[in-house]
C-alpha cells in the first residue's frame, strides 16, 4: 500500500500527460513557455483572483511574497509553530523574526483568538498555515490585520482546492501562496508554487522578482531571484486541472468515511462546519504513537508524522524565545499521525486501515 500513490493517478492521465510534454518538446520552449501563462491564468479563474504567479517552488513563493510585501531585517512576522519549516525559515532568511502564536487543539491551525497579543510595533505580516487541507479561520485573521494595518499571507500549500465560507483557499488574503510538489492536493512531478492576489502592483512585483528583479531584459528594478516554475511542470499540472474537481470531491469523501470509521475511536481533525477541506493529510491523535505506527508498518500500512518537532523546538530557533506558551502545538507534535490520503485510495483499503488501526489501538 502507498502512503500516496501516484501511479494510480498517473495511470488515469497518462495520455493527456504525455501529449503535454511531447508538445513542449516540439516548441522547445522550456523557460516560461506558453505552458506557464495558461497555467497561471487557469489557477487565477480556479481560485477567483486577477493574478497567478508561478514560481520553482512552495518556500521561493513564501519569500517572494514578503519580498514584495517590503519585509525587513528585525520585523516581525507572526505564524504557527506547528507547521513545515519553510515559513519561519524564509522569515529568518529575510532577516526578520518569526513570531511563534500557538495553535486551535482541534484544527491544529493557527489560533486566531491569540494573534492580536502578539502583535508589536514591529509586526509587518501575519502568516497563517491552512494545515492538513483546511483553511485557517481567515475572517478573522484579516480583521485583526486590517485593525493593525498588516497584510496576510495565507499558506496554501496543503489546502489549494478547500473553500472557507464558500471562497476558495487562495483568494483570502493579501496574498496566497501554494507548493506543487508531488504530494500535494495539486501536484506536479518536481518541484514548483505559485502565489495568488488581487492587488495588481504586488503582482507586478513579484513577477519581477521571480526573473532577478527584471522589469525588462536586463533592468533590475528590484533586487530579486531565479524562481520559475519549469514549462514541463506547467504542463503537467494543466494536464491534472482537468480532474483536479473530481479529486477533490473524491478526497472530501474518503476523509469522511475515515472520520466516519474512526470518531469513536481517536481524535480526528475537526473540520469547522463553514469549511470544506482537501484532506492534504488524513490526521488524528493517538497515544502510544510510536508502537502504533510500528503495529500498523507490520500490516503494510505506511504512516507519517506532520510534525513531529515544532519550529520553536527547532535546533536552529534555540535564540527565538516564545513570548506565550505554544503547549497546544506541543501536545499535537507528541500524538498527531497521518494514514494514507490520496484520491484513488479504495473504500476496501481504508477498512483494511481502519481494521488494523483499531487492533493497534487496543493492544
Amino acid at each position: 500500500m502507498q502512503f500516496i500513490d501516484l501511479h494510480k493517478q498517473y495511470d488515469q492521465l497518462k495520455s493527456t500527460i504525455n501529449a503535454r510534454i511531447n508538445a513542449i518538446f516540439n516548441h522547445g520552449q522550456y523557460i516560461l513557455g506558453p505552458e506557464v501563462f495558461e497555467l497561471e491564468k487557469k489557477l487565477a479563474e480556479y481560485i477567483g483572483v486577477k493574478h497567478c504567479i508561478t514560481v520553482a517552488n512552495g518556500t521561493d513563493a513564501l519569500m517572494i511574497a514578503m519580498m514584495a510585501l517590503g519585509i525587513q531585517p528585525q520585523d516581525e512576522v507572526i505564524t504557527s509553530p506547528f507547521t513545515f519549516i519553510a515559513n519561519a525559515e524564509t522569515i529568518a532568511l529575510l532577516r526578520a523574526a518569526p513570531v511563534f502564536v500557538d495553535i486551535d487543539p482541534d484544527t491544529y491551525n493557527i489560533d486566531a483568538k491569540l494573534i492580536r497579543a502578539a502583535i508589536t510595533p514591529k509586526t509587518k505580516c501575519i502568516m497563517p498555515v491552512s494545515l492538513y487541507g483546511q483553511c485557517a479561520d481567515m475572517n478573522a485573521i484579516n480583521e485583526i490585520a486590517r485593525e493593525h494595518q498588516i497584510p496576510v499571507i495565507e499558506d496554501a500549500a496543503q489546502s489549494l482546492g478547500a473553500t472557507y465560507h464558500g471562497k476558495k483557499s487562495g483568494s483570502l488574503s493579501t496574498i496566497a501562496c501554494t507548493s506543487f510538489f508531488p504530494s500535494k492536493p495539486l501536484g506536479c512531478y518536481g518541484d514548483g508554487g505559485a502565489c495568488f492576489t488581487n492587488d495588481d502592483e504586488l503582482a507586478n512585483d513579484m513577477r519581477q522578482i521571480r526573473v532577478h528583479g527584471q522589469s525588462k531584459r536586463y533592468h533590475h528594478r528590484l533586487l530579486g531571484m531565479n524562481s520559475r516554475l519549469d514549462t514541463i511542470q506547467a504542463a503537467i499540472l494543466l494536464a491534472k486541472m482537468d480532474v483536479f474537481e473530481e479529486e477533490v470531491k473524491s478526497r472530501q469523501l474518503i476523509g469522511q468515511r475515515y472520520h466516519d470509521l474512526l470518531k469513536n475511536h481517536v481524535k480526528p481533525m475537526h473540520v469547522l462546519p463553514e469549511n470544506t477541506c482537501v484532506y492534504a493529510q488524513y490526521t488524528i491523535e493517538v497515544s502510544e504513537r510510536d508502537k502504533v505506527c510500528e503495529r500498523l508498518k507490520e500490516a503494510d500500512i505506511p504512516t507519517a508524522i506532520h510534525y513531529p518537532v515544532p519550529l520553536h523546538l527547532q535546533p536552529v530557533f534555540a535564540d527565538n524565545k516564545p513570548s506565550s506558551s505554544l503547549k497546544v502545538a506541543e501536545v499535537a507534535a507528541a500524538s498527531v499521525m497521518s494514514l494514507p490520503m490520496h484520491p484513488y485510495l479504495t473504500e476496501d483499503e481504508q477498512h483494511y486501515i481502519v481494521d488494523h488501526l483499531c487492533k493497534a489501538l487496543q493492544k
